[in-house]
């Protein structure tokens, strides 16, 4: 492991769940939300979360790469936004739903996509945390999240 990420977090998957659910009773009064837009692959889990405590039916993803194994590198959008929530009013009334924001380069990459959308996580380190309106747990910079 990277010298860097001297601390850990791992997250267990009832944790996760929890902190997901945490996240959707954050977000109650922000919406109304027409769409979530889950990153993938770490936004799944929480998007599928937060769409069922706010009654949100409509998802789509935005497939993103930046990491390879324990490396962050450079960011490729495999999968963009589907038409039909993409060309939204920038994003407006659409939620973006990501496990967590480190660096924050994925998150500028989407929210560039949507200006206009309220973007979530469940976790976000300093360096990230600007890019988010909403976050359940801050962690250090060096610390890496096991989930």
């Amino acid at each position: 492991m990277d010298e860097k990420w001297q601390k850990s977090f791992p997250v267990s998957w009832d944790q996760f769940q929890r902190d997901a659910r945490a996240l959707a009773w954050r977000l109650n009064g922000a919406g109304p939300f027409q769409a979530i837009v889950a990153v993938t692959r770490g936004g799944l889990v929480p998007a599928a979360v937060v769409a069922r405590e706010l009654g949100i039916r409509v998802i789509e993803t935005v497939c993103v790469a930046s990491y390879d194994y324990e490396k962050q590198g450079e960011i490729q959008v495999l999968k963009e936004i589907g038409a039909a929530v993409a060309g939204a009013k920038g994003g407006e009334g659409v939620l973006i739903v990501d496990d967590l924001v480190d660096t924050g380069a994925t998150a500028k990459v989407v929210r560039e996509m949507l200006p206009k959308a309220h973007f979530a996580t469940v976790y976000a380190k300093p360096a990230g945390r600007p890019l988010v309106d909403t976050f359940v747990t801050e962690v250090s910079q060096d610390t890496w999240i096991y989930l």
